[in-house]
């Protein structure tokens, strides 16, 4: 007879701690403050800056008879999981700085002040830190933040008056308050699996600072050779499909520790000769952008698998993101590019970058899809939005918004369609429907006017 365990159960070694995948001894089994008979609902905001080419994201056809536009092609392995949104907007971004005031107010709608100083003010507190104020204590990690680029020099002016620093977070504790992204797969991954007395390094806001050089330094021994004696027992104890959910789990986490070490081998010799002379882009951060990017969406997919997290952000880039993609072919500055002025190749190569991370999204819904929960899969219990603050890149237009929701829910979210609001519906009505499925019941949200209809 196999023994129920706790959905808190994790295997444990020195220096680190694993949480465990849903299985089926964990079934209505007490889980910190809830006995929970099926896994918890997860959210997760992906962001994009410098907006899509219109021309080419909006599809023909309506309801479930929409085709995919040259951009959208990357979903067709996915369509049938992902609503198309369209005519959300954010108000109070209208007639601002191109990019800057935009970027903050995703997840909120707020009204960002104009400053270049200290005195931060996004009008606003982003649905993920809600969210994390009513849940956030369920879990180990109340929410992770995840993201690409450093952020930008602190709070000097990026243009217009508003300080840089906004461009670099979607997350908010506060209307005043940054919360802090990591940059580092490594960090993001020891944030999940190491155990540490100090308060883990967060490398968002200054990736050179000497705690992050330290954390890099640390001793290279797998999290899986610490837990060993733990993994043998537990997989005594548990069912033959438990054990190869186990042993799926084990193997993608060892995967994702290959893929750092290999990544990171050369500046590990560099960082221990204390050479901080290191190439771009940095300490700890892949040298191929590709490697990075999925690098940190498979640490997201490992966060919500084992439940270290219910809430997360990721920023594939910041505001205004100059980064080149030249492993598309090509070269240029992304922010650059997106002022195409209609010169076709120009436009081509813009359009290319955010067809990109489109395909990159949908990498993302394929794995959440393909990792079972009993019956239901990962993504079949998430929320997972995907979009800029930009419509048109080149324009700067702020209206309709490019987004794409994935995942149903928990049976909330009817998937496979375009779903078109009425025009300039607040994307706050949205971020209200999504708090109401994470059963936090608010009478309004940032500048909501009710809840998004159509979702079900």
């Amino acid at each position: 007879m196999h023994t129920p365990i706790s959905r808190r159960t994790m295997l444990k070694g020195f220096g680190a701690a694993l949480a465990l995948p849903w299985m089926e001894a964990m079934g209505g089994r007490l889980f910190g403050k809830e006995v929970l008979a099926k896994p918890p609902l997860r959210s997760a905001f992906v962001f994009m800056p410098n907006g899509v080419n219109p021309e080419n994201w909006t599809p023909p056809g309506t309801g479930e008879r929409w085709e995919l536009t040259p951009m959208l092609r990357p979903l067709a392995r996915v369509k049938d999981d992902v609503i198309l949104l369209e005519n959300l907007f954010n108000a109070k971004t209208a007639g601002r700085n191109g990019h800057w005031p935009k970027v903050p107010a995703f997840l909120h709608g707020g009204y960002v002040v104009r400053t270049s100083g200290r005195d931060l003010d996004v009008g606003g507190t982003s649905v993920d830190q809600v969210m994390a104020q009513h849940i956030g204590d369920r879990t180990p990690l109340p929410t992770l933040e995840l993201g690409i680029d450093p952020t930008r020099s602190g709070v000097d002016n990026a243009g217009g008056g508003f300080a840089k620093v906004y461009g670099s977070h979607i997350a908010w504790r506060d209307p005043h308050t940054p919360v802090p992204k990591e940059i580092i797969p490594q960090l993001a991954f020891d944030r999940l699996f190491r155990t540490a007395s100090a308060a883990p390094v967060v490398s968002g806001f200054n990736p050179n600072q000497p705690a992050v050089i330290e954390s890099l330094q640390r001793d290279d021994t797998s999290v899986l050779d610490l837990v060993r004696d733990e993994a043998h027992s537990l997989k005594r104890r548990i069912s033959a499909n438990d054990n190869q959910k186990l042993q799926e789990y084990l193997e993608s986490v060892r995967s994702i520790e290959k893929r750092i070490e290999n990544t990171l081998k050369p500046q590990k010799r560099w960082i221990n000769e204390g050479r901080f002379d290191l190439p771009r882009p940095g300490p700890g951060i892949p040298q191929l952008h590709q490697e990075h990017v999925r690098l940190m969406l498979d640490i997201l997919v490992l966060a919500f698998w084992t439940d270290s997290t219910r809430i997360a952000t990721f920023m594939f880039g910041d505001a205004q993101s100059g980064r080149n993609f030249d492993f598309l072919g090509f070269q240029g500055s992304w922010h650059g590019l997106s002022h195409h002025l209609n010169e076709e190749k120009t436009k081509a190569h813009y359009e290319a970058i955010a067809t990109w991370h489109v395909g990159e999204f949908a990498y993302l819904v394929e794995k959440m899809r393909s990792l079972d929960e009993g019956g239901t899969s990962l993504l079949d219990n998430s929320m997972i939005l995907f979009g800029s603050t930009l419509k048109d890149g080149n324009k700067h237009l702020h209206k309709d918004l490019p987004l794409v929701l994935a995942g149903r829910g928990q049976g909330t979210l009817r998937t496979g369609r375009r779903l078109t609001a009425p025009p300039e519906t607040p994307l706050c009505n949205l971020y209200q429907a999504m708090l109401q499925r994470s059963g936090i019941m608010l009478p309004s949200f940032g500048d909501s006017t009710g809840v998004l209809e159509g979702l079900v």
